[in-house]
């Protein structure tokens, strides 16, 4: 398969790539979504239990992998195959295919292991032609149906197989409706729809040069391979890709039977949820369209109605629909999203699979569900998606906040978004490499956009309803969207929205309440959210299984009270230079910097050290007797100066400008360090002296992390007795604490034996002087192949590690972490890597590393407490890794400590079948 590992495919004869499914009984079944994909599956396993399901086919997962290996074409013997299950559907619905008297008409869906929602390509109505469409009028007596349903499969199969784009034809219709003066598609006439199907097939011709194609065979081979093709397509890829789905496991195609939801106002087409997916409640939920096929429901081309109604409209459908619902959900013992047609006042299953959901609906449904006895708690755990809980964490609306509501669509996906309003999904995009927050408008959303909706904080769209695309998708991403919102005006060309007398243009801030539907002007200020009882739940379950702790990092003590309001159990990153930063500091660790002797460092040392004693007993009060890591000063010098080439641009503008000031203000400041008299000019040209003898070319494996306290060792005295102070200080007042000093970038034991020693002389200084008894550990980050390499040597010195994946990354492939996004982008997109190795660990070479360290440094030190504290920490699926490698703790940022509990108990009960067992039974 292109651009991606491809799994290969035995295409062995005996082999089979068809089953069938009808008549209450099927050859597959529920478990075999690898081979059937999910709706494959689902419909195998709802003919077995009885469930009204038109008959038909599904053509496996592993044929589209064939298809990519015999460069684009499906094997003879597998063609002949699907051939000889036609004539099984023909025999058991008593149709032909391409018959003009009764013919059989079917559709083509997709169906991929995983649920790809609007992804890949569907097509409906297929079989006819200017034959069978005699025979469907004849057969059905209703002669505007049969034309609409023949402009429909015209209207897709142009699009999907032929690759012309869905909007030369709505082109078309606006035309022919402008004509006849009609507002909806409803509203034309059999006549009008003929005239329709004559000019699309013209407009086939004259942009392809064929004919539209006649030969249903040709038809049904078309729309198979296209199905195929577009598991490749940009926005299937784009959303494999953020969903973690492999590339290489392809996509089954469906072969089913057509009903008709287009027959007049005894048929329609829907679909649904058990539960409501945006938060939960156990209530019925989901939206249908009387006389309509399926795709005008989740196309957001008409605001359905919601499936209450159906009741009304159709007593005894809806209740038979809501039983057979229910059986559903109890069978597969979770939330079920489902399509149903309705023809001529009779219920047919077209699908179920698990529901994609909020993470606040996802936390919810996993609670209930154990309630209600369906599940038990381990699979509660494993129910909900770590990297979801992201989307609980973060800020709401300010309830207080003055607000200007100008409209109210439908809340489709919960949430606060502001933003610039863009019209379009690239300019999404290019807005958000800018920086700047967007808000994507559109009048529907399409599966096109998907990149788009990606970059943008919200959706909002004119049309469709809570289960358009533009809805389904936002709650899978997590994004806020307000859907169906019919009171704007949507001018896309114009880049601009109206409602009533409100204009929105471009680049005008707009404010989305997805769980209220209301659309607000300008920027509304947010706070931070109020977790559930369920969620508080769910994080008991998970800390009663999960055996790695977590940590968080964090820097200043506001940070740290954040970690432990979301259960963090110490910090296992202090990143000392970050409290250098601030306004008031930065002058002196400058001055530091450009002292040229001992002294000079000294004294500005002097005044740093209250300023650090302060922030780390603020720190060590937050976390109430959890462990404290404190990571000693490891960037480049040079990151607290003044850029050198902004210092030569300067330097050289006051030259050419003939003066002796500058108006630079980050310069100014830096330039009153500058110890001689002058002017700007003289001191700038100064300072440029020492950036320059401080310049690296490759800073980042240059003068940092351990090799500054070996070169400068006051540095590591004053924050040595920064750290020892403030934990002598909060012993005084009878608190608990024991300091965890991490040495940065050690690679030779000499070096961690060099800085121990200034550590231990100083910290006994201060310990002796308050009169106080204390615990302290002093420790080291791995964060250097040869640190791992060696950790035996390290181990028998250290007392901790803390392995620094982000620089273990970067040191063990080479890449520069902020240089190298455009390539690891690239050999993503080319199949060369599946990850990030920066966002995932890598399992095969950093991770091997971090394995080595461990067995290495326990050699010596069997229980060396040993942690991570790079970005990993918080992506569950390096917590899965650090679990299985034995590491005592993970660290993470305050807002993933939530995603890395959850992670941990989930890789507990995946590799521990004891620990699995006991919590079953509990």
């Amino acid at each position: 398969m292109p651009k991606a590992a491809k799994k290969k495919s035995s295409g062995s004869k005996s082999k089979k790539f068809v089953y069938f499914f009808g008549n209450g009984k099927a050859e597959g079944t529920g478990t075999m979504k690898a081979e059937l994909g999910g709706k494959g599956a689902g419909l195998a396993e709802m003919t077995n239990a009885g469930v009204p399901v038109p008959p038909g086919f599904t053509i496996t997962t592993e044929t589209c992998r064939l298809y990519y290996e015999h460069g684009k074409k499906v094997p003879e013997a597998i063609d002949k195959e699907m051939q000889a299950h036609l004539a099984k559907l023909e025999k058991a619905l008593g149709k032909k295919f391409g018959n003009r008297v009764n013919p059989l008409l079917v559709s083509v869906r997709s169906g991929a292991k995983f649920s790809m929602p609007g992804m890949m390509d569907t097509i409906l109505n297929l079989g006819l032609n200017d034959e069978t469409i005699k025979g469907l009028v004849a057969s059905t007596n209703n002669e505007r149906f049969a034309w609409d349903s023949y402009r429909r499969f015209i209207q897709m199969y142009g699009n999907v197989v032929l690759d012309m784009g869905k909007e030369v034809f709505e082109r078309v219709i606006d035309h022919v409706k402008e004509e006849k003066r009609v507002k909806l598609d409803t509203e034309l006439t059999a006549n009008d729809l003929k005239e329709l199907v004559d000019k699309f097939k013209k407009l086939i011709k004259e942009k392809t040069g064929k004919e539209f194609p006649q030969d249903v065979m040709a038809q049904l081979r078309g729309a198979r391979d296209a199905v195929f093709r577009s598991w490749m397509n940009d926005r299937a890829i784009f959303y494999r890709k953020q969903n973690d789905i492999p590339h290489d496991i392809g996509t089954a195609v469906n072969v089913q039977s057509m009903v008709f939801g287009n027959m007049g106002d005894d048929s329609g087409t829907g679909v649904g949820f058990t539960r409501n997916p945006a938060t939960g409640e156990k209530k019925f939920y989901g939206e249908y369209l009387l006389n309509a096929q399926g795709e005008d429901v989740v196309a957001g081309i008409r605001t359905p109605l919601p499936i209450a109604h159906l009741e009304k409209d159709m007593p005894k459908v809806f209740k038979q629909l809501y039983d057979t619902t229910k059986k559903l959900e109890k069978h597969y013992r979770d939330i079920q999203d489902f399509e149903f047609t309705i023809e001529k006042g009779k219920l047919f299953m077209l699908q179920t699979r698990t529901g994609k959901r909020t993470a606040a609906a996802a936390v919810k449904i996993a609670i209930d569900l154990v309630n209600e006895k369906l599940i038990t708690k381990e699979e509660a755990l494993l129910r909900v998606e770590p990297i979801q809980l992201d989307q609980l964490l973060h800020p709401v609306f300010d309830p207080k906040a003055p607000k200007e509501v100008i409209t109210k669509g439908l809340p489709a996906s919960p949430g606060a978004a502001s933003g610039v309003a863009v019209f379009t999904a690239d300019d999404a995009v290019a807005y958000k490499a800018e920086g700047k927050k967007t808000i994507l408008v559109r009048l529907e959303t399409s599966p096109d956009d998907i990149h788009g909706m990606d970059a943008a904080e919200g959706i909002l769209t004119a049309r469709g309803g809570m289960t358009s695309h533009a809805a389904v998708v936002a709650r899978g991403m997590g994004k806020t969207c307000v859907a169906g919102c019919e009171s704007i005006k949507v001018d896309e060309h114009g880049k601009k929205f109206t409602v009533g007398n409100v204009t929105v243009n471009e680049g005008d801030w707009v404010s989305l309440n997805g769980s209220t539907g209301e659309v607000m002007k300008g920027k509304v200020p947010t706070q931070d959210p109020v977790l559930s009882g369920d969620f508080g739940v769910l994080m008991g379950w998970a800390d009663k299984v999960r055996t790695l702790n977590v940590r968080a990092n964090a820097d200043i003590p506001r940070d740290a009270k954040v970690a432990r309001e979301f259960g963090a159990e110490g910090i296992g990153l202090c990143r000392t230079e970050h409290m250098f930063f601030d306004a008031d500091r930065l002058p002196h660790m400058q001055a530091m910097i450009l002292a040229t002797d001992e002294a000079s460092r000294r004294k500005a040392l002097e005044k740093l050290l209250p300023m650090q004693k302060s922030d780390f007993l603020g720190l060590f009060e937050s976390m109430a007797g959890f462990p404290v890591t404190v990571r000693f000063l490891d960037p480049p010098l040079h990151e607290f100066l003044p850029k050198r080439e902004e210092l030569m641009v300067e330097i050289a503008r006051m030259e050419a400008a003939g003066k002796n000031s500058t108006s630079n203000e980050t310069i100014k400041k830096a330039l009153e360090l500058v110890k001689e008299e002058g002017s700007d000019l003289s001191k700038a040209k100064k300072l440029l002296h020492r950036v320059e003898e401080l310049h690296e070319f490759n800073p980042m494996l240059g003068h940092r992390g351990c090799r500054l306290g070996i070169t400068y060792p006051e540095i590591t005295e004053m924050q040595t007795e920064a750290v020892i102070a403030a934990a002598c200080e909060l012993v005084k007042k009878g608190g608990k604490i024991v300091p965890e000093i991490m040495i940065p970038l050690v690679g030779d034991v000499a070096e961690l034996k060099n800085q121990r020693a200034i550590v231990v002389k100083k910290a006994e200084e201060i310990i002796k002087k308050y009169g106080v008894k204390l615990e302290y550990l002093i420790g080291t980050m791995i964060e250097l192949p040869r640190a791992a390499v060696t950790a035996d040597k390290i181990g028998e010195v250290a007392e901790f590690f803390s392995f620094g994946t982000n620089d273990l990354t970067q040191t063990t492939f080479g890449f520069s972490r902020d240089d190298t996004a455009k390539i690891i982008r690239y050999y993503q997109d080319n199949g060369l890597y599946e990850k990030d190795p920066f966002q995932v660990l890598d399992r095969g070479g950093v991770g091997q590393l971090v394995k080595m360290g461990v067995e290495k440094g326990r050699s010596v030190k069997p229980k060396l407490k040993i942690g991570i504290c790079g970005e990993h920490g918080g992506d569950p699926n390096s917590v899965e890794f650090c679990h299985i490698a034995g590491l005592n703790y993970v660290s993470c940022s305050p807002y993933r400590v939530p995603i890395a509990r959850l992670a941990a108990a989930q890789a507990a009960l995946k590799h521990s079948g004891k620990k699995q067992k006991e919590y079953s039974s509990k």
